[in-house]
Order: C-alpha cells, then sequence, then structure tokens
C-alpha cells in the first residue's frame, strides 16, 4: 500500500473499504476496497474528511483482484454458462439455458487448493433453469501473485483439458415405456409405475410413443424394446421384475436386445436394483433403463440421480454410478 493525497488518487486503486456516516440517513461503505477513484469522487471523499488515502501499489507479477477475477472467471465458464458483473473481487455464473450442470471435479479440487482462490459450485449432474446461479469465483487478497493464475491456467488444462463448467442443454426424447409384472398384465391390480415416470418425466421435452404392459417373459420384453428402437424411440424404460428373484425377466429381456450393460446395480438405496444399457444403432446410443419396484412409491430413487444426464446425452459409465455409493442413501 501507499499512502497519497486524495487530490492525487484519481485512477488509483483502494486498498479497503472507506465508510460514510450521515446521521439519521446512512451509515455504510460508500466507497468499496477495490473501488478506481474517479474524479468526481475526490470532492466526496474530501468531504468524508479523507485527505489522504491508502491505495494500492502495483508491482510487476501482480494481479489486483478485480483482474485475477476475470481471469478464474475465463477458466470456469464454459457452454450456456453466461457471467454476472465484477464486485470486490468475485464473478458469478449463471446457466443461459436449462439443462445439465456439468463440473470437472477433479480440475476444480486442484484450483482450489491454490492458495488465495475460491471457485464454489453447486453440486455437478444436477438439473438447472435458465437463470439458475451455477458458481462465484473470487480471489482472497486485494492483490494475488500473477504466477498463482498462471499456474491455476496449467492446471485447469491439465485436468479440465479447457472449461471447469458446462451446461448440457436437454434433448428432445421419443420415450418407450414397458410395464411387466403378471399381476398388471392381467390386470389383477391397477398400474402404479406408468403414472409415475410420466410425473418424472414432465419437467423434461419427452414426447411418450407407446406404453405397453407385459407378462413376466423375458421374449417378449426383448421383442417390444427393440420394436420400440425401429419405431424410432431413443429412451426405453422397463419397469419391475428387476430382482434376482428367477422368476423376474426384466434384466434377461433387456441383456437379450444385444444392448451393452454398464451396470446391474448401482450403490444408491432406494434402487440398487437398477439395470442400464445402452443399444447401439448406427452412431446413436440409446438408453435402455430397467428400474427395480422402488421407484414406484419412494420420493427419491437413483431414477432421480441418472435421469438429467440421460436427458442431456450425458453418456452415464461403471465409474460414474459407483462414485453415487457417497451420498447414495437416500
Amino acid at each position: 500500500m501507499t499512502l497519497i493525497k486524495t487530490e492525487d488518487a484519481a485512477g488509483q486503486v483502494l486498498c479497503h473499504d472507506i465508510t460514510q456516516i450521515i446521521p439519521g440517513a446512512y451509515k455504510g461503505a460508500r466507497f468499496r476496497k477495490g473501488h478506481i477513484v474517479a474524479p468526481e469522487d475526490i470532492p466526496v471523499l474530501l468531504s468524508m474528511g479523507k485527505e489522504r488515502l491508502y491505495i494500492w501499489e502495483k508491482k510487476p507479477g501482480t494481479l489486483h483482484e478485480e483482474e485475477a477475477a476475470e481471469i478464474l472467471c475465463a477458466l470456469s465458464a464454459g457452454a450456456h454458462i453466461e457471467r454476472g458483473k465484477v464486485r470486490e473481487g468475485k464473478i458469478e455464473l449463471f446457466a443461459s439455458c436449462r439443462g445439465l450442470f456439468k463440473v470437472k471435479s477433479k480440475a476444480l479440487f486442484a484450483l482450489n487448493r491454490l492458495e488465495g482462490i475460491i471457485i464454489a459450485t453447486r453440486r455437478g449432474n444436477q438439473r438447472v433453469e435458465k437463470g439458475d446461479r451455477l458458481a462465484g469465483v473470487k480471489v482472497v487478497p486485494l492483490i494475488i501473485e500473477e504466477n498463482l493464475l498462471r499456474t491455476a491456467e496449467a492446471l485447469c488444462n491439465e485436468h479440465a483439458g479447457g472449461k471447469l463448467l458446462e451446461v448440457l442443454p436437454f434433448a428432445h426424447k421419443r420415450a418407450g415405456l414397458v410395464i411387466t409384472g403378471s399381476e398388471v398384465y392381467h390386470k389383477r391390480i391397477q398400474d402404479g409405475f406408468g403414472p409415475v415416470i410420466r410425473e418424472k418425466l414432465t419437467p423434461y421435452d419427452v414426447e411418450f410413443a407407446d406404453t405397453l404392459v407385459l407378462d413376466d417373459d423375458h421374449r417378449r420384453i426383448t421383442e417390444r424394446c427393440l420394436e420400440m428402437i425401429e419405431d424410432q424411440c431413443d429412451l426405453i424404460i422397463c419397469t419391475g421384475g428387476m430382482s434376482v428373484d428367477p422368476d423376474d425377466k426384466t434384466p434377461l429381456g433387456i441383456k437379450n436386445t444385444g444392448a451393452a450393460i454398464v451396470s446391474y446395480g448401482a450403490p444408491v438405496l432406494p434402487g440398487g436394483m437398477m439395470m442400464l444399457a445402452y443399444y447401439m444403432k448406427e452412431t446413436q446410443r440409446i438408453p435402455i433403463i430397467g428400474l427395480p419396484a422402488c421407484v414406484m412409491y419412494s420420493q427419491q430413487t437413483v431414477f432421480d440421480l441418472i435421469l438429467p444426464r440421460i436427458m442431456a446425452d450425458d453418456e452415464i459409465t461403471k465409474a460414474s454410478l459407483a462414485a453415487l455409493g457417497e451420498g447414495g442413501l437416500l
């Protein structure tokens, strides 16, 4: 910091907040730390009794907090993310469309280990709406070493291959629903699965192609799934019959479509017996999901965790399912 006469402060950067008190009317920071003094500010400062000011003396190899925040913002804001104005060394980021919020977690962790750097985000792999606040980036000190920001850039390139954050817009889906169970097929009980699935898909752009009710016959399940794919469905949801009991045939019916099984089982409760597979049709990857009975009556299950990713065409791997174990007790 350098102490200078207020009359000479135009264009200089304040090192601390300056409080203004107007009895009975106002008390608060009239000028914030990091404010660049304008010529018209000088009479106001003098009227507040500030004849001298501590200003930031920029030295080679250092950055002002706002310069540093701009660099962090550039590293963070990927596709479909818009930024707010810089304020007190902080910039907030917002979704410019509805979609799936993605975070490069490894890169985020590496950057937040750097002294004086803060990037706070909401959790990734969640549905966000246009205008939702996604993150805030800032640096702690008023002045920060420039080489720390260059290290941040290198880490971001190493671990993220580009931007830390992005929003994947949701895709239109033509969905086929296969309800399995002899008790429903023979109308001994009313189907409770279909309405639940439709309600969970309501927030998304989904066109329902067909809803079929089948008994526990794996051959018919396979045939109907393949027919739905030929009918241009790009999402197949099968419900019920997902346990390891010998009379539960849905997993076998999905497997026999020729789809590649990502996982039969996920470390999420309720929903541990979920199956996820992808059927390849030319270059198109069509998810086939087998949902256990808990989805019908539990408020939140594994289906709620993976559905936003399915709707954004974000490929789900065995590893990403395994990562759901922490926090998977719903």
